[in-house]
């Protein structure tokens, strides 16, 4: 019975007391739970159910695939308009010259990063879940296409025919590259959408915070690095695979002394002016209507520049170069090339859904809307499928961009349409303006962009005060993937983090809990001061699950935190005896003394490093019979021998708390079971408490439950445990095997 007392006052202790009968899982399944009668569906029928069709059902399909419609028609558009036209505007200038230098990263000619920007991001606005991430090029995937593109496409399969020229053919490259990204971007997006219709949008949790923020570290290594030939003018091959950054430092810093300077300074000045621009930004960003969009302004400005003085022409300046007008015609991607990038589209779908869908949670969660992980990956899937038909490489969100879209007053998606309908005017419209951008412009608006990615370094000091495992694990996946690339480096990354989960179920924090005074909480013995240990019981707690991996680790931990081994016990009950009839065999005088006889037990005590009470004088005594003899020798012998076979340890009972127990496979089943068995030889009785109904019904089809091993040894609390065993702790005293 329950009761719970309070008083009036708001102030009171609330206070509950409960009193009933100490539970088995005996009683609790026979008595106490019934289960409800339930009449399972037949495969035919859990069929004919996934394929019923209704009005209902039909609308909720409709609406998943579409979330626009879910928005659209309630849009309040006084409310939102403004908000997301400033901010459509303002998301649109910026995916305006990142979509041109992304290209650069991509490998494929600076027109392919504006197809890029439009596409995508028009068929997310009616495909995606979440209302404020921009959709379109990023830098780490741009990279990881970039790398497939120069492995498969190296300027030594283009060389210039018909000349002594050293050199290769740019635009024969260049048009088999984007051949290679566009297949790529296809079998990506096909991934995707393989993946997001057999709900698997929960595979982005294999990429830990801490590896996806390492990981994207080690790509602004490898981004910041491959845009310095950009940046100095010098002109060195593009490197991709193991140890490309070492290889493409090298190649720079060879070629150093052929820096132009024209193309640096007009870098560093464009990186000055951008850092100065986002400091200003970040600093006033709540007085600031709209964040200055200083990428726009370096390309317009640099732009006119480099028309006015002729750069390309007098200095000598690598510019974008030309920019055809209007939209390509769709075209089927060249599938012959598919079984070379299966591999690397599998690690770009990966993480470019990784990236979308932890952007979109973040917001998601700000402003009080749910994003559903399997659409975002039929969304994403879509996005890049549909796209690759019309020349453009796969897109993913970008964290820059989004945060403008976001802090701009963007409310929904009509603004990542308007981004993108800005777009499409400059490819229809004004394309031609930018042919005589710099490149160096591109390569600093780049570089400045990778900072926040850099200042992820800041995670190393915080985990290292938080988690050291978390913090070997961003460090594994930053070295790896800087070292190996980012295709084997993120390989490595994610079986490194499965194996720190090995590691932690097979290395569980394991203790021996004691009571808390007048209550029924138990915890860590050594770590509290009022946790006192129950006399004669040991309750073991180990904080993982019990399976074929750590089975082993958990029965020798118990045997370790309790100090009660039955393999050794037992052989020193087994040298009891061997003494004791020896002992009784080689009696050399019955008229011994009782104080000789004490001695002699002593003695052997000490030599077999046994723990038993040596009886009283007074138990000691050998009974005279009325004539004056002795007793049978026989019985002399079972007294001698009953001093010696006293119980061998203090405990008589082990719990075992399985709260944090989630699963057991069959080993681990085993296991316990023989545990049990062990145990018993020596009258030590180990129980189970805290175990889930989920896991009980485990244990059953499991077959744990037969001899010796019966459910009256479950209970549901360690506290009916504690107060089973010192009920049977204090029959065992009180039998005359122990008087």
């Amino acid at each position: 019975m329950e009761h719970v007392n309070v008083d009036e006052e708001p102030s009171a202790m609330l206070v509950y007391q409960v009193e009933r009968r100490v539970f088995d899982e005996e009683y609790i399944s026979s008595r106490l739970l019934h289960k409800k009668d339930r009449t399972p569906k037949t495969v035919g029928q859990r069929v004919a159910d996934q394929f019923r069709c209704s009005s209902g059902r039909a609308k909720s399909v409709v609406l998943s695939l579409l979330p626009i419609l879910s928005w659209l028609p309630s849009y309040p558009v006084k409310e939102y308009l403004l908000g997301d036209m400033v901010s459509g505007l303002s998301t649109g200038v910026m995916q305006l010259p990142q979509g041109l230098a992304y290209a650069l990263l991509a490998a494929v000619p600076p027109v392919y990063g504006l197809y890029s920007s439009f596409y995508p991001v028009l068929l997310y606005t009616f495909f995606g879940t979440s209302r404020h991430i921009s959709i379109g090029t990023f830098a780490v995937i741009s990279l990881m296409i970039g790398g497939v593109a120069v492995r498969e496409a190296p300027d030594s399969m283009f060389p210039l025919n018909g000349t002594n020229v050293t050199g290769f053919d740019v635009d024969a490259r260049d048009a088999r590259r984007v051949q290679v990204a566009v297949a790529l971007t296809t079998l990506v997006g096909l991934i995707q959408l393989f993946l997001g219709v057999l709900r698997f949008g929960f595979v982005a949790i294999y990429l830990t915070e801490p590896l996806v923020r390492g990981f994207t570290t080690a790509a602004a290594v490898h981004v910041c690095v491959s845009q310095l030939k950009y940046f100095f003018g010098v002109k060195t091959k593009r490197f991709s695979g193991p140890l490309s950054v070492v290889y493409s430092l090298i190649a720079v810093f060879k070629d150093i002394t052929s820096t132009n300077i024209t193309t640096l300074i007009v870098g560093l000045v464009c990186v000055v002016f951008l850092y100065g621009v986002k400091e200003i930004n970040e600093r006033f960003k709540k007085k600031l209507p709209i964040p200055i969009p200083g990428e726009i302004i370096v390309v317009i400005v640099s732009t006119g520049v480099s028309y006015g003085m002729s750069l390309s022409e007098n200095y000598q300046v690598d510019i974008v170069g030309n920019i055809p007008a209007g939209l390509q015609p769709p075209s089927v991607p060249d599938f012959s090339i598919l079984p070379n990038l299966v591999a690397d589209a599998v690690a770009i779908a990966v993480v470019g859904f990784s990236m979308g869908i932890s952007l979109a949670k973040i917001f998601a969660l700000k402003y009080g809307y749910s994003v559903d992980g399997n659409q975002e990956l039929i969304a994403l899937g879509l996005c890049n499928f549909v796209s690759s038909f019309f020349q453009t490489f796969a897109i993913t969100c970008s964290m820059s961009r989004s945060l403008v879209q976001e802090s701009t007053g963007g409310k929904t998606q009509i603004a990542g349409l308007l981004s993108s309908l800005l777009v499409l005017l400059v490819i229809v419209a004004i394309g031609f303006v930018f042919r005589p951008l710099p490149q160096t412009v591109l390569a600093a608006i780049i570089m400045v962009n990778l900072l926040g990615m850099f200042k992820q370094v800041r995670d190393i000091p915080a985990l290292w005060r938080t988690s050291k495992i978390e913090l070997t694990i961003w460090v594994v996946a930053f070295v790896a993937s800087v070292l190996l690339g980012l295709d084997y480096g993120l390989l490595v990354a994610i079986g490194f983090a499965l194996l720190t989960v090995i590691y932690r179920t097979q290395s569980p924090r394991s203790v021996i809990l004691g009571q808390i005074s007048d209550t029924g909480l138990y915890c860590d013995a050594d770590e509290y001061e009022e946790a006192a240990e129950c006399s004669g019981i040991k309750i073991f707690h180990s904080n993982s699950s019990i399976y074929f991996a750590n089975c082993d680790l958990y029965v020798n931990s118990l045997k370790q935190k309790t100090g009660v081994d039955p393999t050794r016990l037992l052989a020193e009950r087994k040298s009891q005896r061997k003494h004791a009839k020896t002992r009784s065999g080689d009696k050399k005088d019955s008229s011994q003394s009782p104080a000789q006889k004490k001695s002699t037990v002593a003695k052997l005590d000490m030599e077999l490093g046994v723990a038993h009470e040596v009886l009283d004088e007074a138990e000691k005594q050998v009974d005279v019979l009325s004539n004056g003899q002795v007793a049978e020798a026989q019985a002399e012998s079972d007294s001698e021998e009953a001093r010696f076979l006293q119980p061998l340890c203090p405990v008589h009972s082990i719990i075992l708390d399985f709260t944090p127990v989630n699963f057991m496979d069959s080993v681990g089943a085993k296991a316990i079971k023989a545990v049990i068995k062990e145990y018993a030889a020596i009258d030590v009785r180990v129980v189970l408490a805290g175990c889930s109904r989920t896991l009980l019904s485990d244990l059953r089809t499991l077959q744990f439950f037969n001899e010796p091993v019966t459910p009256d040894i479950v209970f549901p609390t360690i506290h009916d445990a504690v107060l089973h065993c010192k009920q049977r702790g204090g029959a065992r005293l009180s039998s005359p095997a122990v008087q």
